[in-house]
């Protein structure tokens, strides 16, 4: 089990560069209650952590149970002006950045698969997600990270994916307060650089920092699209805009903005 979270001290380090530190123990989804909280004029950067989530949210509906102190369930409410809205789907890149800050901290190995998945140890197994939901100009930003060892009956999500945490890819500093002032300080730092320069990818030099930490690239892939289309071939380039450039069996390019991504085994 992970140590519990000391919510004042987050506050006395990070609120600054974050307007609030708000802490609840049980909520449905962080996402959800910062959505409705952007709604009614939260400010910029303003955080949620629960210590659970009963119906945490993922992409295309999916739903979780966060159960109490074996991870951490965070959600930052972001306002960034003067940035365009395409540019805005780069929050979600960013935030896997900064889980992936968090892991070479620990000393664990760690690799991202586009869009929003922390890729954990030598296996490349799922440690955390990243869900970002837009509200009026807001948009939210729910990171889930596995920190403590996961139950062994833990079934792998969707895609194949197997659950794993950090505890169980070896990090021994299991502070979850130490661990969320890691990645908060990460994300608002990637988060102020990207905006600083309007939200340009190349500029910022998050373009080449997620390329660099994306094992997409170069990967055989299947990727499961709206409507049950499927489009095979390899990942080939994240463009300037953050989409997926997968280039078919054929030869041709295809931007890939939506979906899910499946890792295919080499033949």
């Amino acid at each position: 089990m992970s140590t519990p979270l000391d919510v004042d001290a987050l506050r006395s380090r990070l609120v600054g560069p974050y307007a609030a530190i708000d802490f609840t123990p049980s909520t449905r989804s962080t996402n959800a209650d910062l959505v409705r909280a952007a709604a009614d004029g939260a400010p910029d950067r303003t955080v949620l952590i629960a210590d659970e989530q009963t119906a945490g949210q993922g992409r295309r509906g999916r739903t979780w149970v966060s159960p109490p102190g074996s991870g951490l369930y965070v959600s930052v409410l972001f306002r960034p002006t003067g940035v365009d809205p395409a540019r805005l789907p780069w929050l979600t890149l960013i935030a896997g950045l900064s889980l992936v800050r968090v892991a070479d901290a620990l000393g664990v190995q760690a690799t991202l698969k586009w869009p929003n998945d922390l890729l954990l140890g030598p296996d490349r197994r799922k440690g955390a997600g990243v869900l970002a939901e837009t509200s009026g100009g807001a948009v939210v930003v729910g990171i889930g990270l596995n920190i403590a060892p996961l139950p062994t009956d833990v079934v792998p999500g969707p895609g194949g994916l197997t659950p794993t945490s950090l505890a169980d890819e070896g990090a021994t500093d299991l502070d979850r307060t130490t661990i969320a002032e890691r990645l908060l300080t990460a994300l608002s730092e990637l988060e102020s650089d990207w905006r600083s320069v309007s939200g340009d990818a190349r500029d910022s030099g998050l373009l080449d920092d997620y390329r660099e930490h994306c094992s997409t690239l170069g990967q055989r892939v299947r990727v499961e699209l709206t409507g049950g289309a499927e489009l095979l071939g390899t990942g080939h380039d994240i463009a300037l805009d953050g989409t997926l450039v997968v280039r078919a069996d054929n030869g041709v390019d295809h931007s890939v903005s939506a979906g899910d991504v499946v890792h295919l085994r080499p033949v």
